[in-house]
């Protein structure tokens, strides 16, 4: 039997973009589809943002415990119940669960369909569901897929078996040595939160560590990891992997001038992530991609004029932030017929170590290579009395100023960074200049005062100049 829907909006994908769009839509009015063949609130709440940042805060207190002497609390080596941990992740995810279940999008008014579907032709997805199909004819159509694991063709790999973020959080026993594959955000968060958490850790990266970063910050991470006891291998080529006699893992790498041979328990694969586009039939629908995922135009609409993307599957930034951006503005395309482009510089990012590193713009060499001469400015958290107090003085600010002090790039690596960015990534999104942020009043005393202080040393710079110095003591002797 096939129901036919006629919709006026049809989402596929229940992760954090195709959410945001479907509950939208409906609320103004729209009839909405949305289809969904796995777990409502897709990978963000199910295996990435959500369970990871938990797992990273059961992290924190570890390390806290065993680091407070400094405040004239005695330091306590922390008993580790890695099962109670695993029951607070699940605890965090089946608390925010209901905010994206079928019952509540149901009650907003949105038809929720359980199945996979698959594009019939350009105006036309079929969804196989419970042994009935659903033909939905929409107006227009949002594909908000996401994406998956990238799992590379390493020799041995699938015979012995390896975790990826769809099932590293599902452990209830701590591994006694995890070897993680990939050193971008992911891999250096959990291998950071593992450590904390008792485990040893090896992380092999092909390239370096965070390699989209400013180098001068990576830094920072790295050697922070570095020193809790994390094993960090750079420019790295995984050769093989194997079990052991002993029911252990032996990794095979090797680089330009040698060979290696890491011995673990577990294997965590977090070397990138691909887009979720199988069995959609997208020739059908006549929707162009490639292997980053859909191609869309700055407004997010494919080759079919009929059909958007949205976040992870359209190839740009894998951020449900990102995702909820996109969201925005297809919403402003299919509800108002307002003209909204995408702007990725205004789209900050973070990887969540200790100390966080945060980004929004453009990196120093960008900049550079995209405006010529540009001035960078910084300012350390040592130099912030807040920071001080807190006794986390590790870490600084950089901005990348252009013509006339406008704030072309921030990146900041220390305690609290991901929600500093906020405020940056407000300022690039208004065009400002450090005039602007030298005229802000931060409240004191408080982290934020670092970026103001960094925005201030672009004056204190122009001081210097000979004629601008003369130009002030004629004014203070005459003025």
């Amino acid at each position: 039997m096939t129901e036919t829907l006629i919709p006026d909006i049809c989402v596929i994908g229940a992760g954090s973009g195709g959410l945001t769009v479907a509950a939208a839509a409906a609320q103004f009015g729209a009839p909405v589809v949305l289809v969904e063949k796995g777990l409502m609130g897709g990978d963000c709440l199910n295996f990435g943002c959500v369970p990871s940042k938990a797992l990273i805060a059961a992290a924190k207190a570890a390390h806290r415990q065993r680091n407070v002497s400094a405040f004239g609390v005695a330091d306590v080596v922390p008993e580790i119940d890695f099962a109670r941990v695993h029951r607070h992740i699940r605890e965090v995810i089946d608390a925010i669960a209901p905010n994206d279940s079928v019952e509540r999008f149901t009650a907003l008014g949105v038809r929720v369909v359980a199945g996979a579907a698959r594009f019939k032709d350009r105006n036309t997805v079929v969804v196989s569901s419970n042994g009935s199909d659903h033909e939905i004819h929409a107006r227009r159509f949002v594909l908000a897929t996401g994406s998956s694991p990238f799992v590379p063709g390493i020799p041995g790999l699938e015979e012995v078996g390896y975790l990826t973020n769809e099932t590293v959080f599902d452990l209830a026993e701590r591994p006694g040595h995890l070897v993680v594959i990939g050193g971008g955000p992911l891999g250096m968060e959990l291998a950071e939160a593992h450590r904390r958490l008792g485990a040893k850790v090896t992380v092999l990266e092909a390239a370096s560590v965070l390699s989209r970063e400013d180098p001068e910050l990576a830094a920072v991470v790295r050697d922070a990891l570095r020193r809790e006891g994390v094993i960090i291998h750079e420019r790295v080529r995984v050769v093989g992997v194997e079990r052991k006699a002993d029911g252990g893992i032996r990794v095979g790498a090797e680089t330009d001038t040698c060979a290696l041979a890491v011995d673990g328990t577990h294997i965590l694969v977090a070397a990138g992530r691909t887009a979720n586009i199988e069995g959609l039939d997208l020739e059908k629908a006549g929707i162009a991609f490639d292997r980053k995922g859909i191609r869309v135009d700055r407004r997010l609409r494919s080759t079919n004029r009929r059909v958007y993307a949205i976040g992870d599957v359209a190839g740009g930034p894998q951020f449900t932030h990102a995702a909820n951006y996109h969201a925005g503005l297809v919403l402003r395309a299919l509800l108002f017929r307002l003209p909204a482009a995408e702007n990725r510089l205004i789209v900050p990012r973070v990887t969540y170590t200790d100390p966080e590193l945060a980004h929004v713009g453009l990196l120093e060499e960008e900049a550079r290579k995209a405006h010529g001469a540009v001035r960078v400015l910084k300012s350390p958290y040592a130099g912030n009395d807040r920071a001080q107090t807190e006794r986390r003085t590790e870490g600084f600010i950089k901005l990348v100023a252009g013509r006339r002090g406008r704030i072309l790039g921030v990146s900041i690596v220390g305690a609290g960074a991901g929600d500093m960015i906020g405020f940056w990534a407000l300022a690039l999104s208004k065009r400002m200049s450090v005039r602007d942020i030298a005229g802000y009043v931060a409240p004191y005393p408080t982290l934020g005062e670092i970026g103001k202080r960094a925005a201030l040393a672009y004056f204190s710079d122009t001081t210097r100049n000979g004629w601008v110095r003369r130009l002030v003591g004629f004014l203070r002797r005459f003025g």
